[in-house]
């Protein structure tokens, strides 16, 4: 691990480079959670739901709206993006960008769901180049003059990933020549960084309070394993709001899991 992970959030948000990362370290230190919420269900009633009961306790939310049958921008984004004003959490559409340039600067910014215009951050694969970094921060300046930033899919949580090695390295050079808009990883672990110009955001999918998957090549991780690997947000998802499970109670668990975590490193984080 590197000099930077020794660093409360409060430093690192100081000096990073991303004013996208700087609010989002500023606001897990304010609101003292790590937590990003997973919220992949069909309606957008249920997902507002959810996300009203869970705000209060979450550094941002994970959003898959191409995945919701009813979406629609006055009926979805709006009120998602006051909930996010009301609780104080950061939007992050996981639309996962794999495409040109061109393509992905249209699908950013247009189309049905207009990403660009409410989303802080967003991801892509590294598959297609560099190029897709310079269509997405393209879309993102001619958008809006709100911070947009992105994280680089390095690596994945399900089985049989082909994110690994040769394509994580790759993955890293091109985060490397995009700092400011790129300020971090989709990662399982720490990716190698500069201490004394780079500080990457580890955000890790995955995450249960238990490590048993789903049938569907999802592998999850415990809390006290990802933190020890050295993610700064631990993403989790049914292990929230699954089938008999109350949302608050399974958010505390999380936390709790978490906190007793933390505890016992050396690393002062909160």
């Amino acid at each position: 691990m590197t000099a930077n992970i020794n660093l409360t959030y409060e430093e690192r948000a100081k000096k990073h480079p991303s004013a996208v990362a700087s609010r989002l370290l500023e606001l897990m230190a304010r609101k003292k959670t790590n937590l990003c919420a997973s919220l992949d269900v069909r309606s957008t009633a249920e997902f507002l739901r959810l996300l009203d009961t869970l705000g209060p306790y979450i550094a941002v939310v994970k959003s898959h709206v191409d995945i919701l049958d009813d979406f629609t921008f006055e009926g979805t984004v709006k009120p998602m993006v006051e909930l996010a004003k009301k609780h104080d959490f950061m939007i992050f559409e996981d639309r996962k960008f794999a495409d040109i340039g061109s393509t992905v600067k249209a699908q950013y910014a247009g189309g049905v769901y207009k990403i660009a215009q409410w989303s802080d951050f967003t991801n892509a694969h590294s598959v297609p180049g560099e190029g897709i970094v310079k269509g997405l921060q393209e879309a993102a300046q001619e958008t809006t003059d709100e911070p947009r930033g992105l994280i680089m899919l390095a690596e994945l949580s399900s089985k049989g990933s082909l994110a690994v090695g040769e394509y994580t390295q790759k993955t890293v050079e091109i985060a490397r020549n995009n700092k400011g808009f790129v300020f971090g990883f989709i990662a399982q672990n720490r990716m190698p960084e500069d201490a004394e110009t780079e500080d990457w955001l580890i955000l890790t999918p995955g995450v249960g309070l238990d490590d048993k998957g789903d049938g569907l090549g999802q592998q999850y991780r415990t809390v006290d394993t990802v933190i020890e690997g050295g993610s700064d947000v631990i993403i989790v998802g049914r292990g929230l709001f699954a089938k008999g499970r109350d949302p608050p109670g399974g958010r505390k668990a999380i936390h709790g899991s978490r906190m007793e975590c933390l505890s016992q490193e050396s690393v002062q984080v909160v």
